[in-house]
């Protein structure tokens, strides 16, 4: 199945926030299609008005390779920050997890070059999102119109993200779910999760909570729709595409 990875730049309470940061540039990475890429992504963000020095805030849904590598950029053989005034936010659970457990290399490498610059730099907030958490209001508000709620499984300490304003809500999934065909089949997991039973508990809670309430699902890794909203249909659900987010064949 076709999968995307998106970064989501969010302005709220005059604070500019990127959510996720994809799998960066020139990263020795053994996933070939990740390794060493050289794409226009701070380009593209600087033209969506989101220039790596105007964010204020970085939201790490988990520490996984493809949500963490433009934390860092290349300056002269040495990772430095890619967001040199943000603070970069990480569930409490999440690097609990990663600092204590015995990772491959290949994770390893991925903490090294994207993940401890950021924390050497002083820029790395890790915060505590209890199990209990949950959309609609029961978030850890990070900030104006934006909180995380726990949603493991996937990895242990993973969030999602909601966003609240005058004319609606969204929430940004993270891997909760990782393609639309989740929503009718939350059942189906990926080869990666840390713990796939509780991953389908958190996607089957996240779809329940989100059924016939008309908040916008902003799917992580959703290729087109990327967004759409969930609805009831037999016995599961159904995503209904957002305008202007049609899928493709």
């Amino acid at each position: 199945m076709r999968l995307d990875s998106h970064s989501f730049a969010v302005e709220a309470g005059g604070l500019r926030i990127v959510v996720d940061t994809g799998i960066g540039n020139g990263k020795t990475r053994t996933n070939p299609a990740w390794h060493r890429l050289h794409t226009d992504y701070l380009q593209r963000l600087t033209r969506a008005g989101f220039a790596p020095d105007t964010v204020d805030l970085v939201v790490l849904t988990h520490l996984h390779t493809d949500h963490v590598g433009w934390n860092t950029r290349d300056e002269g053989g040495t990772w430095v920050p890619t967001f040199p005034h943000a603070r970069y936010l990480a569930s409490a659970a999440e690097w609990d997890h990663w600092a204590g457990a015995r990772v491959d290399p290949p994770h390893r490498q991925m903490l090294r070059d994207s993940v401890h610059p950021v924390r050497d730099a002083g820029l790395l907030k890790v915060i505590d999102v209890p199990a209990a958490t949950g959309p609609g209001g029961t978030g850890v508000q990070v900030a104006p119109g934006v909180q995380l709620f726990a949603t493991p499984g996937h990895t242990p300490g993973q969030v999602a993200v909601e966003l609240s304003g005058t004319d609606g809500s969204a929430v940004i999934t993270g891997d909760c779910l990782h393609h639309p065909v989740q929503v009718a089949h939350p059942h189906i997991t990926s080869s990666v999760d840390t713990d796939a039973d509780q991953a389908v508990r958190s996607r089957r809670a996240l779809l329940a909570a989100l059924c016939g309430t008309g908040v916008l699902v902003l799917g992580t890794h959703f290729p087109p729709p990327t967004a759409g909203t969930v609805v009831s249909e037999g016995s599961t659900h159904r995503l209904v595409p957002a305008p202007g987010h049609t899928p493709t064949a």
